[in-house]
């Protein structure tokens, strides 16, 4: 049964949903049809200019003064010529108007303007910038000058000053109406506004303004109706800041244009003040605003008496900020720093790029896969196209070589064919497989062929020859598949970078809030805080804190109240200083790893030499992995040093740009394989840990066995592959073990089991020797195990040795995490 008000919104009413939506769309498109012919009469027209040239040609400062008008056509005039016409018309119609007295010199200052404009401009007497200004001032002294001295038939001195001083404003007005201007008359304006925008904005509006003096509609003034609207539109969308300076700004303009209008200034700018301190209310909290400051002043000035004509004019200017469309506030906020809009506006425009950044790694990643597929496809029909075609091209060479020449031709190749074909393809098989022919195949053939001598030595030959092109084609084939592979894992690479791009920093503002609440209750001092990322076993947050006790108050107190916060082992992961303000340091904070790795080495040089032909590494690679190596060089010195620590350099670089461990041994194998013709190999041995749960990956190409000791325990790793460069081609055989907490991985060179010594079998010496050291320091046990080889050897050294260590731990905190109170989850809000 349908009761009483489900139909309301058109919850089961498709007819009326869709006749709503269409209204809807309907009245959007009538919007939008609206805005884009007011955008085309107001600015493609110029209809905007000629208001604005129509108003500043009235506008008067200290009731003799007409600076504003020029300044406004010169703009024009040199930013779009082809509107200047608007320009001259509105400020010759603003003149007349309004001051026709002053009729003359404004016609003969636009005269004059673009006659010297003109002519500075071929000459290039002076740099462009300094064009306008200049004409402008020399346009507006002239013409005051030269319609006084037509008026009076003198100058005065008093003439000459307000001269001087109209010119000076006129210039001052110019280098403002540069900046401003431009604002209102694009579509196309800057990201972000500057703060000196900003204002330039505000004195133009200002003095557009004071061309309504003397605009009276039933005893309200226009003028101040105008400037306290102006003051509420930024109040509201740039706060108390932007509204206090409109306000100040609008007073000055209109207190420079009348004296009477002197007290304008206070009550604007406390009502832009108070205005902005109140945004949050909305409108109605802006409006009490404007109201608050203008009964203090109307009161202050004349009492109640003079109040109700203020009060008159303010409630005029918040009827229109009421009516005002939210569209406009949100355009305006859009292009001023600091307001939410503008933040969102900025959001997007990185989301944008994020998104176009993202699009163009996807492509090449495509690219890469599309390829990899391509070499792989044709190399994989390309071996098959080998296996059918490499019989009949042997075949057709020998009976090229034999057959053609042969007086029985006919018979063998028509009339037997197939006989023929199959015991020469027979005899091919088994010269390949067993080198030779039996005597069994060897007496069909001769009573078959009549030169079978001939034709089984031609056969051997071709297939020389064809074991050799084999060969060839093989590598070929190799490098395909390695170049398949390689190109495969830049895709997959590619992919994590373009899922890493999308992974935008989320807005945490609440989460923020929170912490900072938490830690000001703990009586610390925390400067800002931003919240990166808050997955488990992925945060990552930063804050500023006071620089005497930064890190010691980090460790062992935020640490261990953001571990009870996120319920997670937090560290602090760097420290760097802060770059406004050297009180204070900037502190990351970061989920810890489960496992961490800690690492002792010992090397000596053949001989005992400087420079060891072994290069050793330990790093961690990101994503929770932590990679150590070996490499020894062929040989000993200079030379063996270069090539092992390129090995090295080459893998930890390809590692850690995310690509798989087999495909780096492959990657670096083929790179050093095409780096010389010269015979020097490398050997590797790589173990890769994983920090979250200990599990070890362990890669060994031509190198010497390694050994885990877990308590008495001795665990031996190996793996048979030849050294780096050796072939084209690398076999990689991954060796798997879950390491445990407090396990020991020793990894050594071959110079340690190539001692000079009575010992038979230096593997089992050594993993003997390493069951009973009695120490789990990792250093110690490099030290000590090094030590005991020189001794076995009687301190002769002849080869290169390096010995590494680590020791898996479980990362236990430093610290107990401080229960915090009240107990907040900032992982369920945020979810």
């Amino acid at each position: 049964m349908i009761e009483k008000g489900m139909l309301k919104k058109g919850a089961l009413d498709p007819i009326g949903d869709y006749v709503w939506r269409k209204a809807k769309n309907k009245s959007d498109q009538v919007k939008q049809t609206f805005l884009k012919g007011m955008e085309t009469l107001f600015i493609r027209w110029g209809a905007l200019i000629f208001i604005l040239g129509v108003l500043l040609g009235r506008a008067v400062l200290l009731s003799e003064l007409f600076p504003f008008a020029l300044p406004f056509f010169a703009v024009v005039y040199a930013w779009q010529k082809e509107k200047s016409v608007l320009a001259a018309a509105g400020v010759i119609v603003g003149t007349f108007s309004g001051a026709i007295l002053h009729g003359a010199f404004i016609l003969l200052a636009l005269l004059l303007f673009v006659l010297s404009y003109e002519w500075l401009s071929r000459k290039k007497w002076l740099p462009y910038a300094w064009v306008v200004p200049f004409t402008v001032f020399f346009a507006t002294i002239s013409a005051r000058l030269a319609v006084i001295w037509l008026e009076e038939g003198t100058i005065s001195s008093y003439s000459g000053t307000m001269s001087g001083i109209e010119a000076g404003i006129s210039v001052i007005l110019t280098m403002i109406f540069l900046q401003s201007i431009p604002l209102l008359m694009t579509n196309k304006r800057k990201k972000p506004l500057k703060n000196e925008e900003i204002i330039c904005l505000i004195i133009l509006l200002a003095s557009v303004m004071t061309g309504a003096i003397g605009w009276v509609i039933y005893g309200l003034q226009a003028e101040h109706m105008l400037a306290r609207y102006l003051v509420l539109v930024f109040a509201y969308a740039g706060g108390a800041l932007l509204g206090a300076s409109a306000g100040v700004i609008a007073g000055l303009v209109l207190s420079l244009a009348t004296v009477a209008n002197l007290y304008q200034m206070s009550l604007l700018a406390f009502a832009g003040l108070l205005g902005g301190l109140l945004k949050d209310g909305k409108k109605f909290g802006v409006s009490v605003g404007l109201l608050i400051g203008t009964a203090l002043i109307a009161l202050y000035g004349d009492g109640l008496n003079g109040a109700s004509l203020p009060f008159m004019e303010s409630l005029v200017a918040i009827g229109l900020f009421i009516l005002t469309p939210k569209s406009v506030f949100l355009y305006i906020e859009k292009y001023i720093p600091g307001t939410f809009e503008y933040a969102n506006e900025q959001q997007k425009q990185m989301k944008k790029m994020r998104d176009i950044t993202a699009q163009k790694v996807e492509q090449f990643s495509q690219l890469f896969q599309a390829l990899s597929k391509s070499f792989a496809f044709q190399t994989e029909e390309r071996e098959k196209e080998r296996e059918e075609e490499e019989v009949d091209e042997i075949l057709s060479k020998i009976t090229e070589k034999t057959c053609q020449t042969c007086f029985r031709k006919e018979k063998c190749w028509v009339n037997l064919f197939d006989d023929t074909y199959d015991q020469m393809a027979q005899m091919l098989d088994e010269i390949e497989t067993r080198g030779k022919l039996s005597t069994r195949m060897r007496n069909r053939w001769k009573a078959h062929c009549h030169y079978d001598q001939q034709m089984i030595k031609m056969m051997k030959e071709e297939l020389r020859e064809a074991e050799a092109r084999s060969m060839i084609v093989k590598h070929a084939q190799e490098s395909r598949k390695l170049v398949a592979a390689q190109l495969d894992g830049v895709s997959k690479v590619m992919d994590d970078f373009v899922k890493e791009i999308h992974r935008e920093k989320e807005a945490h503002f609440w989460q923020e809030e929170q912490i900072h609440d938490a830690l000001s209750e703990a009586g610390l001092h925390i400067g800002h805080i931003d919240i990166y990322r808050l997955e488990e076993g992925n945060v990552e947050i930063e804050m500023s804190v006071l620089a005497d006790i930064g890190r010691e108050q980090a460790e062992k107190i935020i640490a261990p109240m953001l571990s009870d916060i996120l319920k997670e082992h937090i560290i602090v992961l760097k420290e760097e200083p802060y770059e406004d303000r050297k009180e204070y340091t900037l502190i990351t904070f970061s989920s810890a790893k489960t496992y961490q790795v800690d690492i002792g080495t010992t090397a000596v040089a053949k001989g005992g030499g400087w420079i060891s032909g072994d290069s050793h590494a330990a790093v961690d690679i990101g994503k929770g992995k932590f990679a150590v190596a070996i490499s020894d060089g062929m040989g000993s010195g200079e030379k063996a040093h270069e090539e092992s620590s390129a090995a090295l350099y080459i893998l930890k670089t390809i590692l850690a740009s995310g690509m798989d461990e087999e495909m780096a041994i492959r990657s670096v194998n083929s790179i050093l394989s095409l780096r010389s013709t010269e015979e020097m190999f490398s050997t590797l041995d790589l173990a890769m840990i994983d920090l979250q749960d200990a599990s070890g990956k362990f890669i060994k190409i031509g190198s010497t066995p390694s050994f885990i000791k877990r308590g008495d325990k001795v665990i031996q790793i190996e793996a048979n592959n030849l050294p780096f460069g050796m072939m084209e081609h690398a076999e990689v055989d991954v060796v798997n073990e879950q390491l445990k907490d407090g396990d020991l991985l020793v990894m050594m060179s071959d110079g340690i089991f190539d001692i000079q010594s009575a010992i038979e079998n230096v593997e089992i010496w050594m993993k003997r020797m390493i069951g009973q050291m009695d120490t789990n320091d990792p250093q110690e046990m490099a030290d000590r195990l090094l030590e005991r080889v020189l001794r076995m050897s009687e301190g002769t050294i002849d080869d290169d040795m390096t010995i590494m260590t680590a020791k898996i731990t479980r990362n236990l905190p430093e610290w107990k995490a401080i229960p915090v109170r009240p107990s907040i989850s900032l992982r369920k809000k945020a979810q």
